[in-house]
C-alpha cells in the first residue's frame, strides 16, 4: 500500500487549485525522472556517508554534498525532491538500504515525531466564542485565541479551514520530508470546540478521519473539497484593542459568515451525522494512516457529563482545558467567564471518564504578580481536585487586537521584566512531577504580533539551564523522554508513582533507564466509586498508554527504537496486575481510533465507548 502523493490520482491543473485553495502536497508537481542524471549521483552520495555517521544526517555532513550536486536550474534539491527520486528510481537501481533508511538520512526535525506519533494540527473555522477574556486576541481571521501569524493558522488558512485540505496536505508534507504518518495524533484547536454546532464537530472529524484512510490509500480527493468556502483573508482586521467597548469578534465574525453562506453560520456541506461519522471511525481502524490520538480543547464551563459523552463519541482521547489561574479574583478580573467549581467539575468529570488532561496556566495575567504566580502555580498539583497529565506553560503575551490593551495603556497591567518571568518560570517547572509533560512554555507567536513583553521564543531553554545553575532537577516527563536514544532493554525498572485525585487514586506506571529516560508510561486511574459512564461502572481504567522513541512505521522491525519491543504489552500487564491487586473485576481502556485493533490483540473486548479486559480479583477492594 503506497501513502506517497506521487501515486495518487493526477492532482487538478494549478490554475484551478489557485481560486478554491493555496496550499497543496510539497513538490507534488515534481518530476525527477528529467533530472535522473543530477540527482541519482546525488542520491547515490547521500547513501555513500558512512553508517557511522548520526542520523538524520547533521547539516554539516549533508550540506556539502547538495551543494556539490545542485539543480541545472540553480538552487538546491529539497529534502522531498531527494524522497521522491529515491522512491522513483528505487525499482530500477539497486540501492545500499530501503526508502525507510533513506528518509532516516535526509529527514528534518525529527523532533516532531520522536515521541512515539506524529502530531498533526488542524484548525476549525473563525465562529463566535462564548468567552469575555480579556487576554484573547481578537483576530478575526481566525478561530477565537489564535493569530494569522502563527504557523498552524497560516496552513490552516491557506486550505479555508477546511478539515480535509488541512489534512491531507499536512500529512503529504510530513510524508515527503520522511516522517512516518501512519500513527497520527490529530489535535484540533480553534475557539471553544464545545460551542460550534454538533453537527458541525461531528463533519469536522469525519472529514479528518477520511483525509488520514484517503492518504493512507493513496486517494487523493482534494478536489471534491467545497469550493465555496469563505477566504476570511477578506474579512475586515481592523482591531483596535484598547478603543473597544464591546468585543467586535463575535459580531464581525458572524456578520461575515451570514454574508458569505446564505445567511448561515454554518452551511450544509459542513455538516455530518453519527452513522457517517462511525463509518469514518471504522475505516480508518485499519488505515495506512491511523488516528491513533485525537485532541479536542474547550473552557471548563462548558464541561458536564453530556458534553464529556459527545466528546467521547467523537472519539476524543483528550481534552486541552483552559485553565489559566486557580486564583478566583485573577479570574474574575481577566473575564475568563467561570471560576474554580466550574474547573474542579471539569476535571472530575474528564478524568472519570478517563480523558487525558492537557491545562494552560498562564502567569503574568491582569491583577497577578510574579509573587503571585508563584504561589498560584504549586495549587496545579497540590490540590488533588486538579493535578494535570500534561501543561503548557503560557505567560500572558500583549496583543494588539486584546482588550488587555486598555489596562495597559492606563497602567493597570504591565508585562514582566525578563527576570521577573524568569523567576516565575524556573521556580515552577522543577515543581511539575514525574507523571506530568510539559508541553510548552511559550506561545509560538511572532514577535511581531507582540506590543510588550517577552518576545524570546527559546525561553523554555532559558528556564532550564537557570534551573540548572540553581542545582534543580527537573523530572516532568518532556525533559526525561528517551526520543532517539538507544537503550538496553533488560535494563529497564518499572517504576510507580500513585498520587491522589478527586475520582480515586491514580497509579502512573513508567518503564525507565538507570539513567531515569522514560521509554513508555502507562496511566492507570483507580476510581473509588462507580463512573457515571454506564459501561464503565467501577473499572480500573487505563487513560494512557505511550511508549516513546522515534515512530515506528506499522509492520517494521523496530532497529534501535522504542517502539514495537512489547514494551506496551509489558505496561498494560502491569496495570493488570496493579488493579487485580486492588480487586478490580476489570480494566477497560479509552482507546483511540487507531489504536482499537492494537487493544483487541492484547485482549481487550470492544464496548460501545471504550474497550475492556476481564480481571479477577485476589481480594476485596481496598478503601480509597
Amino acid at each position: 500500500m503506497s501513502r506517497s502523493p506521487s501515486r495518487a490520482a493526477p492532482a487538478p491543473p494549478a490554475e484551478r487549485l489557485a481560486g478554491r485553495f493555496r496550499a497543496r502536497g510539497p513538490d507534488r508537481d515534481f518530476d525527477p525522472q528529467p533530472l535522473r542524471e543530477v540527482l541519482l549521483p546525488l542520491l547515490r552520495a547521500i547513501e555513500a556517508v558512512p553508517d557511522t555517521m548520526a542520523e538524520p544526517l547533521e547539516a554539516e555532513v549533508l550540506d556539502p554534498i547538495l551543494r556539490a550536486h545542485p539543480r541545472p536550474e540553480g538552487g538546491f534539491f529539497s529534502r522531498s525532491q531527494l524522497i521522491a527520486g529515491f522512491r522513483a528510481f528505487a525499482p530500477d537501481v539497486r540501492f545500499r538500504f530501503d526508502e525507510a533508511r533513506f528518509r532516516r538520512r535526509v529527514q528534518r526535525r525529527p523532533v516532531r515525531t520522536q515521541s512515539g506519533v506524529t502530531p498533526l494540527t488542524v484548525l476549525t473555522k473563525p465562529f463566535p466564542c462564548p468567552g469575555e477574556c480579556i487576554f484573547c486576541p481578537n483576530d478575526v481571521r481566525m478561530p477565537k485565541s489564535y493569530l494569522s501569524d502563527e504557523p498552524g493558522a497560516q496552513r490552516a488558512a491557506n486550505n479555508r479551514f477546511d478539515p480535509y485540505l488541512q489534512t491531507w496536505n499536512r500529512l503529504a508534507a510530513f510524508d515527503a520530508t520522511g516522517h512516518p504518518v501512519d500513527k497520527v495524533e490529530l489535535i484540533v484547536l480553534g475557539g471553544t470546540w464545545s460551542f460550534y454546532p454538533e453537527a458541525y464537530q461531528v463533519w469536522f472529524v469525519e472529514r479528518c478521519l477520511t483525509a488520514m484512510s484517503d492518504f493512507g490509500s493513496g486517494i487523493d480527493a482534494r478536489e471534491a473539497c467545497p469550493a465555496e468556502t469563505p477566504d476570511f483573508e477578506t474579512i475586515d482586521a481592523r482591531v483596535e484593542g484598547d478603543r473597544f467597548t464591546k468585543n467586535p469578534y463575535n459580531q464581525r465574525v458572524s456578520s461575515f459568515l451570514r454574508a458569505h453562506q446564505k445567511g448561515v453560520l454554518v452551511r450544509s456541506e459542513e455538516e455530518s451525522d453519527w452513522v457517517a461519522l462511525d463509518a469514518a471511525q471504522r475505516r480508518n481502524e485499519q488505515a495506512g494512516a491511523r488516528c491513533v490520538g485525537l485532541v479536542l480543547e474547550t473552557r471548563p464551563d462548558h464541561v458536564d457529563e453530556a458534553e464529556v459523552l459527545r466528546l467521547r463519541r467523537l472519539g476524543a482521547t483528550k481534552v486541552q482545558l483552559g485553565v489559566q489561574s486557580l486564583d478566583e479574583s485573577i479570574l474574575a478580573r481577566n473575564r475568563r467567564g467561570h471560576g474554580l467549581a466550574e474547573t474542579r467539575r471539569a476535571f472530575d468529570l474528564l478524568r472519570r471518564a478517563g480523558f487525558k488532561l492537557h491545562v494552560h496556566w498562564m502567569a503574568n495575567l491582569l491583577g497577578a504578580t510574579p509573587e503571585s504566580d508563584r504561589a498560584d502555580f504549586p495549587r496545579l498539583f497540590e490540590e488533588p481536585a486538579y493535578r494535570p497529565d500534561e501543561l503548557k506553560l503560557y505567560p500572558c503575551s500583549l496583543i494588539e487586537t486584546a482588550e488587555l490593551m486598555g489596562p495597559w495603556r492606563r497602567g493597570e497591567w504591565r508585562p514582566y521584566d525578563e527576570a521577573e518571568l524568569l523567576e516565575v518560570v524556573a521556580d515552577a517547572l522543577p515543581r511539575v512531577p514525574r507523571y506530568c509533560r510539559v508541553t510548552r512554555v511559550i506561545r509560538d507567536i511572532s514577535s511581531d504580533d507582540i506590543v510588550v513583553g517577552n518576545k524570546r521564543t527559546n525561553f523554555r531553554q532559558i528556564a532550564e539551564q537557570e534551573v540548572d545553575r540553581r542545582g534543580g532537577r527537573l523530572v516532568e516527563i518532556r525533559h526525561r523522554e528517551i526520543r532517539g536514544e538507544s537503550f538496553d532493554p533488560e535494563t529497564l525498572a518499572l517504576r510507580e508513582t500513585v498520587y491522589r485525585v478527586g475520582s480515586g487514586r491514580e497509579c502512573f506506571l513508567e518503564l525507565i533507564t538507570p539513567e531515569d529516560r522514560i521509554v513508555g508510561f502507562v496511566r492507570l486511574s483507580l476510581p473509588k466509586e462507580p463512573s457515571f459512564v454506564p459501561e464503565l461502572g467501577r473499572h480500573a481504567l487505563v487513560r494512557e498508554l505511550h511508549v516513546y522513541g522515534g515512530a515506528v512505521r506499522l509492520g517494521h522491525a523496530p532497529g534501535g527504537a522504542a517502539q514495537h519491543r512489547g514494551l506496551g504489552g509489558r505496561l498494560l500487564d502491569a496495570a493488570a496486575d496493579r488493579a487485580r491487586g486492588e480487586g478490580y473485576s476489570s480494566l477497560s481502556v479509552i482507546s483511540a481510533i487507531g489504536t482499537r485493533d492494537y487493544y483487541r490483540n492484547q485482549g481487550f473486548e470492544d464496548g460501545t465507548l471504550y474497550q475492556h479486559r476481564a480481571l479477577e480479583p485476589t481480594h476485596s477492594l481496598e478503601s480509597s
